[in-house]
């Protein structure tokens, strides 16, 4: 053990034990009625957050750099710095300081990065926040998921590269998974500005994402969702299962079933034509969109899925003429349409209520949204 090591406090060796094992994420380390950031990590934190670094000598030969914010501000900080494209782990005090015998015992009790951010700060309301992984390819052909963890959707999808850029560049995902030795090129490729995070090569390995995903769904086999022959598919959600557990998010009960996004079903557009038709996003940041044009959305649940459908446009003739028989319905039906929105206003997001409670993160307040949000759902039934 070197000098320096055997000079800290034991406070310091238990960050530094911690630390150790999540080097790539910024430590928020409770002491007392604060969260402190240590070394580099307090270098980044100061910079993103705008709080004061200093010097302190805990201990040590040499002395570390501090800074440190109030526990009750977390959401916000937490907020800017998963914003500035970090992995956050945030280590709590686990029992009383006043009945601790020694040190207090300490433990991280969330991780937190771009992609599984469930808290209302973190997220936009009416998009979708998702984790996407990539398989590296196999005779060209690459599998995708993608899933939003604060709603419990994830779909699959297999295709060339050609197509797995047209799907990065539409779902918009807030971070990617992907194996070590295809970061390069997968840059490269396909022109991803997104936060990116790599898994070692085995962890992309089709059994192992076949028996995780087995044991979660608690199935024998993947043929009810309609998955059974999308094997690279099964094989990147089965990465995303990893990386949740990996990332302290031991929770999943909402994500009950698997989707399959099948080629044929849309019109698919590149990221030129997307941007080039004005649909999300303008040429200038005040500039119209016929998203913003059409969205009249009255929940959060209404526009992630308005915004879905302008980038997957249907292509099938019978499903694209139901789509217009119910708005032709709504349109002609004054009454049945204010009262249906009337009942829509008060449902809330109940998909990211519902997702709550299995993520054990519900609030009081946000139970009691949730139960009225369902007694509108019956209202509109």
């Amino acid at each position: 053990m070197s000098k320096s090591t055997n000079a800290d406090t034991p406070l310091m060796q238990q960050h530094r034990a911690i630390k150790q094992k999540y080097p790539d994420a910024i430590l928020l380390f409770r002491v007392g009625d604060f969260y402190e950031t240590f070394g580099q990590d307090a270098v980044v934190a100061s910079k993103v957050l705008g709080i004061t670094l200093t010097k302190r000598n805990n201990g040590a030969a040499a002395s570390a750099e501090l800074a440190g914010f109030p526990h009750h501000s977390l959401d916000s900080y937490l907020h800017k710095l998963v914003r500035a494209g970090h992995r956050v782990a945030v280590c709590d005090q686990l029992e009383d300081p006043k009945q601790a015998k020694g040190i207090v015992k300490r433990g991280v009790t969330e991780m937190v990065s771009p992609g599984t951010a469930t808290g209302d700060k973190l997220l936009e309301q009416r998009h979708n926040n998702f984790l996407a992984a990539i398989t590296p390819a196999v005779s060209e052909q690459y599998g995708l998921a993608f899933l939003d963890l604060s709603t419990g959707e994830m779909l699959l999808a297999e295709g060339n590269g050609e197509y797995a850029d047209k799907l990065l560049q539409s779902f918009h995902a807030a971070e990617l998974i992907c194996s070590k030795k295809q970061l390069s090129s997968l840059k490269e490729q396909f022109a991803v500005k997104v936060y990116t995070y790599t898994l070692d090569e085995w962890i992309f390995d089709t059994t192992y994402a076949n028996e995780s995903l087995l044991k979660h769904f608690e199935t024998h086999s993947f043929k009810g969702f309609g998955v059974e022959n999308m094997t690279l598919g099964l094989t990147a959600a089965g990465a995303l299962f990893h990386y949740l557990r990996e990332t302290e998010h031991p929770h999943l009960e909402h994500i009950s079933r698997l989707q399959r996004i099948d080629k044929n079903d849309f019109l698919w557009m590149d990221r030129f034509t997307i941007r080039n038709l004005e649909l999300i996003s303008g040429t200038q940041p005040e500039s119209p969109t016929l998203l913003s044009v059409l969205d009249n959305t009255v929940t959060p649940m209404g526009a992630r899925l308005l915004k879905r459908w302008i980038l997957f446009p249907l292509i099938d003739t019978k499903k694209i003429e139901e789509r217009m028989q119910w708005v032709l319905s709504l349109s002609t039906s004054k009454t049945l349409r204010e009262e249906l929105i009337t009942h829509c206003s008060e449902c809330g997001d109940l998909e990211r209520l519902a997702a709550r409670i299995a993520l054990r993160k519900i609030s009081p307040r946000e139970l009691r949204q949730l139960a009225q949000g369902l007694q509108a759902v019956e209202r509109i039934g």
